[in-house]
């Protein structure tokens, strides 16, 4: 639905410049997931734009980045995803249930992530400059901030298509609390017409009403991990509802969770399913939705002179030395795991 209203709205844009227009109507790589680029955001790329030989290696190890994200974390952590929920509920033990929906947080992201970096790494190659679509989300503080990092071209679809027109926050609160309500009940439909969707996106709406009251101002008085896990602990919850096939089966899957499982839970344990392999995907997924690059840069700022080395040349050289191998293996290493795998689409494809 977005992608066909701006086409119309670069229909009428793009009347003195027919092939600018269908430029954009058949530029491939964000057709299908996103992230969603609206004419205005490259109406002068389509006419200007130079493809270099920087911005096409930079396309090609965004690209590769991405591949590596779905191949190597994402399609991993769905085997162990797919296991868990099919589960019976009285099969389900809490440690087994939140072993399934941490592995799904991650591989959510990744995946989906991990298209949006191929879809901008090909607009690299190609001399278009895609806006982000994820900025490390799962480090947000709360579920304002979360929409501000998940998903940046939908929030800013549903912003501006939908959450302003309705009046946004101009008029009484007890209309813009109905505006996102609203918002996000159609969000959630946008994912699938299902109860559980529906339950997601209110779920989200409702948190983020509770963040325009007196709970949001508590909330930014408390020690910054307790708003890091209070804003980790609705989104996975929320994800439950997402993962889950009927309202039910996320119900279940919630109870086993906090320990309110209807069976026992004896029959499958974690020690199943958490192999090396899983062990260490879970740690560099976990490591990977960390922004550990800005963190080292900030920690490195605050070093003394003496102890800068990044004006040496020995340095650029042996970090663009590393890069390239460290591309080169995810590369090999995805390529490798798509010809002895079997077909696993992006997430996304089913929304």
């Amino acid at each position: 639905m977005s992608y066909l209203i701006d086409v119309y709205r670069g229909v009428v844009r793009a009347q003195k410049n027919p092939s600018t227009f269908a430029l954009y109507v058949s530029l491939f790589p964000q057709l299908v997931a996103g992230p969603i680029i609206r004419y205005h955001d490259i109406s002068d790329q389509l006419s200007h734009r130079a493809v270099t030989l920087d911005g096409f290696v930079l396309g090609i190890r965004r690209f590769v980045t991405g591949l590596g994200k779905k191949v190597l974390i994402a399609n991993t952590l769905a085997v162990t995803v797919d296991q868990i929920f099919a589960l019976p509920s009285s099969d389900l033990s809490s440690g087994l249930a939140w072993l399934g929906i941490i592995c799904y947080t991650l591989q959510l992201y990744f995946d989906f992530s991990g298209y949006s970096d191929m879809a901008i790494g090909l607009g690299h190659m190609f001399g278009f400059h895609f806006l982000e679509n994820f900025n490390y989300p799962y480090i947000s503080k709360s579920i304002r901030e979360f929409w501000r990092r998940w998903h940046i071209s939908l929030s800013n679809w549903f912003r501006d298509y939908l959450y302003i027109p309705l009046g946004g926050n101009r008029h009484s609160a007890a209309r813009t609390y109905f505006n996102l309500l609203t918002v996000f009940f159609l969000c959630g439909l946008w994912h699938g017409a299902k109860w559980n969707f529906v339950v997601w996106g209110m779920l989200h709406g409702m948190f983020l009403i509770l963040e325009r009251t007196k709970f949001g101002k508590a909330l930014e008085q408390l020690w910054s991990p307790v708003q890091h896990l209070y804003a980790l602990l609705i989104v996975t919850v929320g994800w439950v509802f997402f993962r889950s096939d009927t309202l039910s089966g996320a119900i279940d899957f919630l109870a086993a969770m906090f320990g309110m499982a209807k069976g026992e839970g004896m029959k499958y344990t974690i020690a199943m399913y958490m192999n090396n392999e899983l062990l260490l995907v879970l740690t560099v997924g976990i490591l990977g939705s960390l922004p550990l690059k800005t963190l080292a840069s900030e920690y490195y700022k605050r070093l003394p002179p003496t102890f800068r080395w990044t004006d040496q040349p020995l340095f650029h050289y042996g970090l663009n030395t590393f890069t390239a191998i460290a591309i080169t293996a995810v590369f090999l290493g995805s390529v490798m795991s798509l010809a002895s795998g079997t077909y696993n689409p992006f997430i996304y494809f089913r929304f």
